[in-house]
């Protein structure tokens, strides 16, 4: 046997065990995306046994034209940023938090994180009870306020539905964020947060000055993940309406979608909207990262 070198056979070994993964990724991830691009230009219906007709660009006309799509793409906004800003916030605050604590730091990260391992049918099923008008939500605003007896329409009220539906993903995806915070700030060196002691700064001036910078690489991955994630929520929306909550409020992109190929057994324009949503998903992540490649600190 003619002997190849160390490096050759390691790199043989390495498309032996990387290529069930992209064979995997061609078939379930890479084809399914072609052929919904292929079917963008095709009137395609679903239990339709005609062929479908080529009409080209008009399937990208009607959902661009459409009311239907804007006020999703409003709905899905409205969401995103109700629930990006506290995660990315409150996640931050609660890793510092967790990270000066002498005890109880593996249980804090406990109950923070387990919401996270709930599927999001059983998480939004829990926040219907608690949001039902008999439910422990209105129970603790009212207390809150000194209002007894008060219904305030968790589930049916447009406004209030918004709030409840970006609540459950909050309080579902918040403790994985922290986690990641976490993570973030024990790889700081501990010298260089006593070297910041040392020159007398003060907590708040070490978290601003030192710490926060430091934390840009784990901040701009934690907003990217929270965004994307956010504009792919779909689970709460879906098992609201289905319970009779209002659609307009919360039918965000991933809903419409799922109505359009499902319900109106469209799906072309289906296909349409999900690659509308993956581009404006693609020009979102890109943004986020150039504005992140200007800001990188090292002490």
């Amino acid at each position: 046997m003619k002997y190849t070198g160390i490096e050759k056979r390691k790199a043989r070994w390495g498309y032996v065990f990387v290529t069930p993964a992209v064979v995997l990724f061609l078939m379930f991830s890479l084809y399914p995306m072609l052929n919904a691009l292929y079917n963008t230009f095709f009137n395609m219906k679903l239990l339709s046994l005609k062929p479908p007709k080529f009409v080209g660009l008009a399937n990208y006309a009607y959902i661009l034209t459409s009311e239907a799509f804007w006020k999703s793409m409003k709905a899905t906004a409205i969401f995103t940023l109700g629930a990006f800003i506290p995660l990315t916030v409150f996640s931050l605050v609660l890793g510092l938090y967790i990270t000066t604590r002498n005890r109880g730091q593996k249980a804090l990260q406990l109950m923070l994180y387990t919401p996270a391992i709930l599927s999001s049918v059983v998480a939004a099923l829990i926040w219907m009870l608690i949001f039902d008008p008999r439910g422990l939500g209105n129970a603790f605003v009212n207390f809150l306020f000194q209002t007894p007896g008060i219904n305030h329409n968790w589930l049916t009220d447009h406004i209030m539905l918004q709030i409840s539906t970006i609540t459950i993903y909050v309080w579902k995806y918040i403790g994985y964020f922290t986690i990641i915070y976490v993570t973030g700030i024990a790889k700081i060196p501990q010298s260089t947060l006593e070297a910041a002691t040392i020159d007398g700064a003060s907590a708040m001036q070490t978290v601003m000055r030192v710490i926060m910078p430091l934390l840009k690489p784990t901040t701009m991955m934690v907003s990217i993940v929270a965004m994307l994630n956010s504009l792919k929520s779909f689970s709460t929306q879906y098992l609201f309406t289905q319970r009779g909550a209002p659609l307009e409020p919360v039918n965000v992109v991933t809903l419409n979608i799922y109505n359009t190929a499902m319900r109106d057994l469209n799906i072309s324009r289906a296909c349409v909207m999900s690659f509308l949503l993956f581009f404006m998903m693609m020009v979102l992540t890109l943004v986020r990262m150039k504005s992140s490649e200007r800001d990188v600190t090292v002490y």
